[in-house]
């Protein structure tokens, strides 16, 4: 379910931009290990997320921002989105 206009949220968990029209919502602790809350992040975020690390070690290891932005592939992506604007798309590349 949404939120209500008023708890809109105003920053994305991840990168902490100011979100745009599109606003995803990414298990902090994925369902699949039994994570219930979800925070709002911006599609490409979300993505980044996904595409560096795996359910196991999001449960593990980066549940929480501080931990997930220490990430060195998810801080470099964070350093290089940083001045984009809240719409801002391109294209992400999964780990090899």
């Amino acid at each position: 379910m949404a939120p209500a206009v008023s708890d809109a949220p105003s920053g994305c968990f991840l990168c902490g931009r100011p979100l745009g029209r599109r606003v995803e919502w990414h298990h902090p602790v994925p369902k699949s290990r039994g994570g219930r809350a979800t925070e709002p992040v911006h599609p490409i975020c979300h993505r980044t997320i996904h595409a560096t690390l795996d359910n196991k070690a999001l449960a593990r290891s980066y549940a929480d921002p501080v931990s997930l932005r220490s990430h060195p592939e998810i801080a470099r992506f964070l350093s290089w989105v940083a001045d984009k604007a809240p719409d801002f798309h391109a294209p992400t590349r999964r780990r090899r």
